[in-house]
């Protein structure tokens, strides 16, 4: 029964591959944004409003595949073994990675709201929007917080 447990933590793999394939996927997503925006740029000599938008969209896909890595790496390094990488990508507790996923998932609403904020339209959806932001943002933070161990 221990052998059958020990070997039990391979399981992770079937979270781990999925999370990193969505990851290669979510770069070359990235990649291929970067490239149709600065065919705009280049085509529109700059002057296209859709331009900081489309980077925001760029910093957006690449912080999601971050976070995909990042989860791929600490799960692995959780539930396999070592792997080489820095210190930052990897989690050493299943509070450390909710910390990170908080932690990516405020940077993307924050580029999400800011996204809605350039497009532009009724304030007072704007503001609701603000306020939603904001106050998961807070309740993340709060959990990354007063989630640590010592």
């Amino acid at each position: 029964m221990k052998t059958i447990l020990e070997k039990s933590r391979y399981l992770a793999l079937i979270g781990i591959i999925p999370l990193l394939v969505a990851s290669v996927a979510a770069f070359a997503w990235g990649v291929m944004q970067t490239i149709r925006v600065v065919v705009l740029e280049f085509t529109s000599l700059g002057t296209d409003k859709a331009l900081i938008l489309g980077f925001l969209l760029i910093v957006d896909i690449f912080l999601i595949a971050t976070t995909l890595l990042i989860f791929s790496i600490s799960l692995y390094e959780l539930f396999i073994g070592e792997i080489n990488a820095p210190e930052w990508m990897t989690a050493h507790s299943l509070n450390d990675l909710k910390g990170k996923l908080g932690s990516m998932m405020v940077l993307v609403m924050a580029i999400k709201f800011l996204e809605i904020l350039m497009k532009g339209g009724d304030a007072q959806d704007i503001m609701w929007t603000a306020l939603a932001v904001s106050l998961v943002s807070g309740v993340l933070i709060a959990f990354t917080y007063f989630g640590k161990t010592e």
